[in-house]
C-alpha cells in the first residue's frame, strides 16, 4: 500500500494564527509530541520572521530532530537568499533537515504584493532553490496562491524549480478558494503538464476558508498528491488548515476507498489534540470531527441502544484508535431506558424493571430541567427513588408562594396507595410552609432537628440534595431528597423521613439521658 507523507505545519502555519502563538519551550513540547505521533515532517517555524522563532526552530532541530527515527525538521523561507541562509542555520542541526521556500505566482500577488513580473518571479524561484540545494538535498518549493495562479505559468515555474533541484513541489490553496472537483482536476493536470513532475513528490497545502480543506486534501491524494500539509486541530491562518486528524483517520477508516496509508501512530492523536489545546488555551468545539468531546458520544436513545448492542451500528472508528479510552453515552433528555440501565450498572446499581421504571421517570423529569446529567445526579436519583423503605407517601404536587412582604404559603398533594390527599400550610419561609402542609395531610407533627442542603454537581442547574433529621413525638428519623428546586428537595426529604417513620423499621426511639 502506498504511503502518504504527513507534513505537519502546526508550529508554523498553525502558530501564525491569532491566539495560537507559542514560545520556544511550548514549541519543543509540541514537537516532541508530534514525533511520538510519528509525522513525517515537522515544519517548525519561519526562522527569519523573528529571533524567537529562529531560536525555536533551532532547538526543535537540535532536541527533536536528533532523536532516533526523528521526523524531517523543516524551516520556511521566502525566495530571498538571506531567508534561506537563516532557515539553514536553524535546521542544520537535525539529522534530516529541509528548507521550504516559496513565492507567489498568482497575478493578483505579483501585481499588488510583489510588484514584479512573471519572469522576475520565475528567476527568483530558480535562484532560491539552487541556493537551498547548496545546503541540503531536501528542498521543497511552493507557488503561493496556486489555486488562483495562471495554470501554464505556474507549471513553467514548477518545471524550472524541479530542474533546479526541488524534490517536493507543494501546491497551496493559500486562501481556501478551491472546490474539490476543480482542485482534483488541477492536481491531475499538473502531473500531466509538468514534464519532470515524476522527479519530485507532489504535495498540497489546503486552507479552510470555504470549509473544503480536508476534502481538497483527500481529492488531491486521489489525483496523485503524495504529501499532505496539515495541522493538529486544523489550526492556521484565518479559518485554518486541513486537519491532520481528519485526513489521517479518513485514510485509515476508508483504506478500501483510498488504497493508501500513513505511518502516523493514530493512538497519539487525541493526546496531541489535547496538548495543543493546553498549550494555546484554545479548545476545539464539541462537535469537532475525531477529537471533539462529542465525537464518540451518543445521547439519542435509538443510537445508545444500537451502540450497546453493537458499536458498529453508529461508530465507524474505535475511540481507542485515536487514544481515547471509550465512547460515551451522554445521559440527557433523548436517552432511553436501556442506556440508563447500562449507565447505572456501571455505577454499581442493578435495578429490576419496577425500580428502573421509577428511576427512568425521575431521570426524564430531571433531564427536562438540566442540560448536563452527571453520574452524581444518577446516583442521587437511585438513592431517592429506590429507597430502602417502602414508599407509603409519594409527593404528587407542590406549589409554594413566598417573597418580600408576603406570608409564605404552600399547597401540597401526597399520594398514598391509590388515594390522593391535599392540604395547605403557612410558615416562616417556603420550606416551613411546605412542611406544615405535609403535617396537615398526615396528621403527624414533626420537629426539624437538623437541615442540610448541598449541591450535588456544579452549575446553576445543579441538583440540590437536602438531608433532614426530624423528631416525630420522640421518634427521630432521617430523610433525604433531591431536586433542582430546593423547595421540592426539602419536601422530598421530609416525605422520605415520613416513610421511614411509618415503616416498622423506620424510626429510632429517642433515649432519655439522665444526670
Amino acid at each position: 500500500m502506498e504511503r502518504i507523507i504527513i507534513f505537519d505545519t502546526t508550529l508554523r502555519d498553525g502558530e501564525q494564527a491569532p491566539g495560537f502563538s507559542m514560545n520556544t519551550p511550548e514549541k519543543l513540547e509540541m514537537a516532541r509530541q508530534l514525533a511520538r505521533l510519528n509525522v513525517d515532517v515537522i515544519e517548525a517555524g519561519f526562522p527569519i520572521s523573528s529571533d524567537e522563532d529562529f531560536a525555536a526552530v533551532r532547538e526543535v532541530a537540535r532536541q527533536v530532530g536528533t532523536l532516533p527515527g526523528a521526523p524531517v525538521i523543516c524551516g520556511l523561507s521566502r525566495v530571498g537568499l538571506m531567508d534561506i541562509d537563516r532557515a539553514w542555520e536553524a535546521v542544520k542541526h537535525a539529522q534530516r533537515p529541509r528548507i521550504h521556500t516559496f513565492v507567489a505566482t498568482s497575478d493578483i500577488h505579483l501585481k499588488y504584493k510583489l510588484r514584479k513580473s512573471r519572469a522576475e518571479v520565475l528567476a527568483a524561484a530558480v535562484e532560491a532553490v539552487k541556493h537551498a540545494r547548496g545546503y541540503c538535498e531536501d528542498v521543497e518549493f511552493s507557488p503561493e496562491d496556486a489555486s488562483r495562479s495562471d495554470f501554464d505559468y505556474m507549471c513553467d515555474v514548477l518545471e524550472a524549480v524541479i530542474d533546479a533541484g526541488a524534490r517536493t513541489i507543494n501546491i497551496p490553496d493559500t486562501v481556501g478558494y478551491a472546490i474539490p472537483r476543480e482542485w482534483g482536476e488541477r492536481i491531475a493536470r499538473i502531473r500531466e503538464r509538468v514534464r519532470n513532475s515524476a522527479q519530485a513528490v507532489l504535495s498540497v497545502h489546503c486552507h479552510n476558508d470555504l470549509g473544503q480543506a480536508v476534502a481538497n486534501s483527500l481529492v488531491a491524494i486521489q489525483n496523485g498528491a503524495r504529501q499532505i500539509e496539515c495541522t493538529i486541530n486544523g489550526i492556521g491562518e484565518r479559518a485554518g488548515n486541513a486537519s491532520l486528524e481528519e485526513v489521517v483517520m479518513a485514510l485509515k477508516t476508508r483504506t478500501d476507498y483510498f488504497g493508501v496509508d500513513t505511518q502516523v501512530r493514530t493512538e497519539e492523536i487525541f493526546r496531541s489534540s489535547r496538548l495543543l489545546s493546553h498549550i494555546t488555551g484554545v479548545h476545539v468545539q464539541p462537535n469537532k470531527a475525531i477529537v471533539g468531546e462529542n465525537a464518540f458520544a451518543h445521547e439519542a436513545g435509538i443510537h445508545q441502544d444500537g451502540v450497546l448492542k453493537e458499536k458498529l451500528t453508529y461508530e465507524i472508528m474505535r475511540p481507542q484508535d485515536i487514544g481515547r479510552e471509550a465512547n460515551k453515552l451522554v445521559m440527557g433528555k433523548h436517552s432511553g431506558r436501556r442506556a440508563l440501565a447500562a449507565r447505572l450498572k456501571d455505577l454499581g446499581f442493578e435495578l429490576d424493571e419496577a425500580e428502573l421504571g421509577k428511576a427512568f421517570k425521575r431521570f426524564k423529569d430531571l433531564a427536562d430541567k438540566k442540560k448536563d446529567i452527571f453520574d452524581e445526579d444518577l446516583m442521587t436519583i437511585v438513592k431517592d427513588e429506590i429507597a430502602q423503605v417502602p414508599e407509603t407517601y409519594a409527593l404528587d404536587y407542590l406549589h409554594s408562594i413566598s417573597g418580600t412582604g408576603v406570608i409564605p404559603s404552600a399547597t401540597v398533594r401526597l399520594r398514598k396507595d391509590q388515594e390522593v390527599f391535599q392540604d395547605s400550610g403557612a410558615g416562616d419561609g417556603p420550606v416551613d410552609a411546605v412542611l406544615n402542609a405535609i403535617d396537615a395531610i398526615t396528621g403527624l407533627k414533626g420537629r426539624l432537628q437538623d437541615y442540610q442542603l448541598r449541591a450535588i454537581t456544579g452549575g446553576k442547574d445543579a441538583i440540590g440534595e437536602v438531608s433532614v433529621k426530624v423528631d416525630f413525638d420522640g421518634t427521630v428519623v432521617t430523610g433525604k431528597g433531591s431536586s433542582t428546586d430546593v423547595i421540592e428537595a426539602s419536601a422530598r426529604a421530609y416525605v422520605n423521613a415520613l416513610n421511614r417513620l411509618v415503616h416498622p423499621a423506620g424510626g429510632q426511639k429517642l433515649k432519655e439521658v439522665g444526670p
